[in-house]
């Protein structure tokens, strides 16, 4: 495993190793979305990854998504990620953070009866979201109009100033998954007209506006982007995603990114396809790889040029020193899914480091 060791050289950063942990909701945040002393615990405890991309955090209040997710738009949620980054630093590590806005998949009950904006009125279908109220079906959206797209961008300006404040080493802009980025991107979510719909370019506008206003905040080289072209979690899917994937492979060069984080799949296996190659044939950048790696298959397909670093999930969730285990060939931990968006330290803070 001598690449998966070896040192990379992401933008303004050099990562001892290239073994990143991605970005998992963990919903530990509480109804205040701000960040506490038990994430600063579990995000210290997996400081030896080359990097740690902290989980979707709201870049504009209200807009939540997951209940008890965290956020980045005010003076407490500010202190509450200062914990974390202090903590991740005392232990050697490098964080960036997340800046995520969900769209449609905001619920009312979430956001004080506010209905989620879109591209488009298309509400997420055959799947429900967690509520105080039980297990509810997404709401239509209200299409977001062109005059309040400025607001969206300063949103995340804003975000990236405060992540900047919490001491964070860069931010990720979230424009994978389905949610509003995302939702402007794919011709599956996206019917509107004008300068924010149609072709391609056009679908893209919102997310490379939003990168060049978080670049200004930080310089390009501490911005990075996750994008996730196949994968049909909440409800998405595009016409040509390989096409798509190349186009915004070759766009993304102008940006002079840290990195861009690729989703290779689909959660659900629905929607087929390889966009790894396309970006790397397109991207001249360092490129992240996620979904579904082994340390095995992430080490080749580095030594082969296919990427640059993975970025590994569940697998960082229930084994903290992960990259110690991959180095010494030990068993990994097994994750339990219960515990995933539970409240407390149970398959958070708890699992059990290798006594090799």
């Amino acid at each position: 495993m001598q690449t998966l060791f070896s040192e990379l050289r992401l933008g303004a950063l050099t990562t001892p190793n290239r073994i990143f942990m991605a970005p998992l909701t963990r919903c530990r945040a509480g109804d205040e979305h701000t960040a506490n002393a038990l994430m600063a615990e579990h995000y210290a405890q997996r400081a030896s990854a080359g990097l740690l991309i902290a989980e979707a955090t709201m870049a504009v209040e209200g807009n939540s998504a997951f209940w008890h997710e965290p956020g980045i738009y005010g003076p407490a949620q500010v202190a509450g990620w200062k914990l974390v980054t202090d903590a991740v630093h005392a232990a050697g590590g490098r964080i960036f953070l997340q800046i995520w806005h969900g769209g449609r998949a905001c619920h009312p009950l979430l956001n004080g009866d506010r209905q989620p904006v879109s591209a488009s009125a298309l509400a997420i279908t055959n799947d429900t979201v967690h509520t105080p109220q039980g297990k509810q079906p997404y709401v239509v959206p209200r299409v977001l109009d062109d005059a309040e797209i400025p607001g969206i961008i300063a949103g995340f300006r804003q975000a990236a100033e405060n992540a900047k404040a919490a001491g964070f080493d860069g931010v990720e802009v979230h424009g994978a998954n389905g949610y509003l980025l995302d939702q402007f991107l794919r011709d599956g979510a996206n019917k509107r007209s004008g300068p924010y719909g149609g072709s391609v370019e056009n679908r893209a506008r919102l997310m490379l506006e939003v990168i060049a206003a978080v670049s200004e905040v930080w310089g390009s080289d501490r911005v990075g982007l996750r994008i996730s072209p196949l994968n049909s979690y909440n409800d998405m899917i595009d016409s040509d995603p390989v096409g798509l994937a190349s186009w915004l492979a070759t766009r993304l060069n102008d940006c002079n990114l840290a990195y861009l984080h690729l989703m290779r799949g689909d959660f659900f296996g629905k929607q087929k396809g390889d966009v790894l190659t396309p970006v790397r044939a397109n991207y001249k950048g360092v490129l992240i790889g996620n979904m579904g790696y082994t340390p095995a298959e992430g080490e080749t397909a580095i030594a082969e040029g296919k990427l640059d670093a993975v970025a590994f999930g569940t697998a960082f969730l229930a084994n903290p020193d992960l990259p110690a285990r991959i180095k010494a060939g030990a068993p990994l931990n097994a994750v339990d899914p219960s515990t995933f968006y539970s409240p407390g330290a149970k398959g958070y803070t708890d699992y059990p480091v290798w006594q090799g």
